[in-house]
Order: structure tokens, then C-alpha cells, then sequence
């Protein structure tokens, strides 16, 4: 018992120091303060039940630290990464949906394969490719948006200001040469609970 208390404890040290001011969290590019929407309220509502879920994944099986990354935006939440079989994506979905204050779970965890140094590398160049086009853009609040590519598929999470915005974030993944699909998850505004005044 005490060895599972020190384990959540520091597990909470950790998330807590990775989170910093401009709320990146813990697995790269999150929502910036500055262009997030979203209420204060609304953001630490959403920092919470990501450290609570984080630590969740963590009690789970250590190993999931790495392989697993989760997003909350809104009250919803994201799950991408790799597991080692089925029963590992449905215990995760079911964690998820166990989070308190969730509204809906989207679960695009994939069940691992044999490595494949030539499509990860194309991977990665693809995340690069779209993550420097929303820099370059005036009109994408790149900080926005988090970005994962798996086996030439994008996945896009994040929050637009309009519709024509969410239009172009789509635009642009789909320019991005050998990407076979793009699937998006992008709240406007307008669709977000509370907002900033």
C-alpha cells in the first residue's frame, strides 16, 4: 500500500512540474494560455482530470508513461499511442470513461506492430512537415493543436477560433505529401462549454 502511495505521489510531482505556465503538459504541444478560448475555470478543470487521468495510466502499468499520451480539451478526452494487445485499449477506454467530469473519450490507441524504422521516420517527418506549416500560417494558432501521425494517418486535436480556421488546419495536413488519411478532432469556440469573455 504505501509503495503504491509513494508511486502516485511522485507520479503527481512529476506530471505537476511538467505542466508549466503555458499548460503544454506532460506529452508535448498542448493549448497555449494565451490563445486558449477555453474559460480559466474550464482549463483547470481539464488540468486536473489530466493529472488525474495521467496518474490513472501511470498505477496501470508503468510502461504506458511512454507509449501513451492523453489529451483533455473541454471535458473530452483523447487517447493516442500503442499497446500490446485489445484488452489493454478497452482497459484504457474504460479508465478513461472512470475520470471524473469526462464528457466523451476518443480512443485512437493502436495495437503495436513489429518496429518499422522507415515508417516511423515518415512519421515523424510528417508531424514535422504540418507542425511547420501551422507555424508559418498568420491565420493557425499553432499552439493550438497537437499533432500525431501513425502509419502516414494524421491525427489532429485542438481547438479553432472559427470554422474557416478548422478548414485550413484540414487543408494543410491533406497537402502533406504521402499522408493517407487525416482524422480531426477539432472543437470551435463556439462548440466549447464556457469560454473567455
Amino acid at each position: 500500500m504505501r509503495i503504491k502511495i509513494l508511486v502516485l505521489f511522485i507520479s503527481f510531482l512529476v506530471l505537476s512540474g511538467c505542466i508549466g505556465v503555458s499548460s503544454k503538459g506532460l506529452f508535448g504541444t498542448g493549448v497555449s494560455v494565451a490563445f486558449d478560448p477555453r474559460s480559466v475555470g474550464t482549463q483547470i478543470d481539464d488540468s486536473i482530470m489530466q493529472k488525474s487521468l495521467s496518474a490513472k495510466i501511470l498505477l496501470l502499468n508503468k510502461s504506458y508513461i511512454l507509449s501513451i499520451k492523453s489529451k483533455v480539451l473541454d471535458g473530452r478526452i483523447f487517447l493516442t499511442g500503442k499497446v500490446d494487445n485489445p484488452e489493454e485499449k478497452l482497459k484504457l477506454t474504460k479508465l478513461a470513461w472512470e475520470t471524473q467530469g469526462v464528457r466523451s473519450v476518443r480512443n485512437d490507441i493502436k495495437i503495436k506492430e513489429d518496429f518499422d524504422f522507415k515508417q516511423s521516420a515518415k512519421d515523424i517527418l510528417i508531424t514535422s512537415q504540418l507542425r511547420t506549416a501551422f507555424i508559418l500560417s498568420k491565420d493557425i494558432k499553432a499552439t493550438n493543436y497537437q499533432i500525431d501521425t501513425y502509419k502516414k494517418k494524421i491525427y489532429v486535436y485542438g481547438i479553432a477560433m472559427t470554422s474557416e480556421e478548422r478548414d485550413m488546419v484540414l487543408d494543410e495536413a491533406r497537402e502533406i505529401l504521402d499522408v493517407e488519411d487525416v482524422i480531426a478532432s477539432i472543437l470551435l469556440v463556439e462548440d466549447l462549454r464556457i469560454q473567455k469573455n
